[in-house]
């Protein structure tokens, strides 16, 4: 029988396919080795398959889309929804993959592209580096810190640090010997932070829709690039709420029996982005009486009858929002009005 929707389970080695005809009924069952998904692919009539965006997702509905077949991402949260309790198994998985990309509320990952795939390879070594630089500078203080030796908060003070520990005649030579091994591994990932970021600057000059967002108080070419990266389409969203809440920065509802009721944010979505608009609202709290705008108004009325981390946050939604406005239109931004100064 004929399948008019397939929902393919990936994995790492074995693949498991579930086809479904145009009422939902299963036509076929079929578990795939790694080698044989292209073949199977190819002998099938062109139809509609279903992946979970999970690893290695974009990569497979390239190739299946290659053979001629429409293939569409579903997000793994709405696939969990359809996966029978207690009945886990890559069979029961394909299945709710199906079920839950004719579900009528089921939004779809655009599929992206090597290219894009492979600036994000870029922003995930530099995130990796990033955080591993944030653990050799904590080991580093924390090591010194045993034998009495402190230096100022920043990464720009670890070489003072240094210099007290080499100069320090109290110290024992193992010590001494660890925390320069210490120092030179910080040293190399740093280099290697800025080689990446180097890369990143140039590709965010030469990309139209980076450059719009660089417009934007507070986001500089890491943020741009990253966002032009992992938004293969933003007509996908039907408004700019919709944007901030796919990166999860609109609080969480508890609303019943008319009530409203507003939580923390959800933290959703691309963790990556929302770190870096909210590194970059922080940045823009501290001078925000400069901010000579509307926003800059706003801003600072808000940071007076509410918390400064609310604030931020609050900030971070409004630069999604302002970034989709502008990916949407093809503008640049341009502030609205001019803030009265607080003093």
């Amino acid at each position: 029988m004929k399948a008019s929707i397939i929902g393919l389970d990936i994995a790492k080695s074995v693949f498991q396919a579930h086809g479904a005809d145009a009422n939902g009924k299963c036509v076929f069952k079929r578990k795939l080795g790694r080698s044989e998904v292209s073949a199977f692919f190819a002998k099938l009539d062109p139809c509609e398959v279903v992946l979970e965006a999970c690893g290695s997702a974009h990569y497979w509905a390239r190739v299946i889309s290659r053979i001629g077949h429409d293939v569409r991402l579903v997000p793994p949260d709405r696939v969990k929804s359809f996966v029978k309790k207690g009945k886990k198994n890559d069979a029961v998985d394909a299945a709710a993959i199906c079920m839950a990309a004719t579900h009528p509320d089921t939004m779809c990952v655009p599929i992206k592209s090597e290219e894009q795939q492979g600036v994000l390879s870029v922003h995930s070594a530099r995130a990796l580096l990033v955080k591993q630089q944030t653990m050799l500078s904590n080991a580093l203080r924390a090591l010194a810190s045993e034998f009495g030796l402190i230096a100022p908060l920043g990464t720009r003070h670890l070489p003072e640090l240094m210099a007290k520990i080499e100069t320090s005649a109290d110290l024992p030579a193992a010590m001494k010997q660890s925390a320069m091994l210490l120092f030179e591994h910080y040293e190399k990932v740093a280099q290697s932070i800025d080689a990446l970021e180097v890369q990143i600057r140039a590709r965010a000059k030469s990309d139209d829709d980076a450059r719009r967002l660089m417009t934007i108080p507070g986001v500089g070419p890491i943020t741009a690039s990253l966002i032009v990266a992992s938004v293969a389409d933003i007509g996908s969203f039907a408004s700019a709420r919709h944007f901030a809440a796919w990166l999860g920065l609109v609080p969480r509802q508890h609303s019943t029996g008319g009530k409203t009721r507003l939580g923390r944010i959800t933290k959703t979505g691309n963790r990556q982005i929302r770190t870096l608009l909210v590194l970059g609202a922080t940045a823009m709290l501290h001078r925000a009486h400069k901010w000579d705008s509307a926003a800059g108004q706003w801003l600072c009325e808000l940071m007076a009858r509410r918390p400064r981390r609310l604030a931020t946050v609050a900030l971070a939604n409004k630069m999604a929002r302002i970034i989709w406005a502008l990916l949407s239109r093809k503008e640049i931004y341009r502030p609205a009005g001019v803030s009265v100064s607080a003093g």
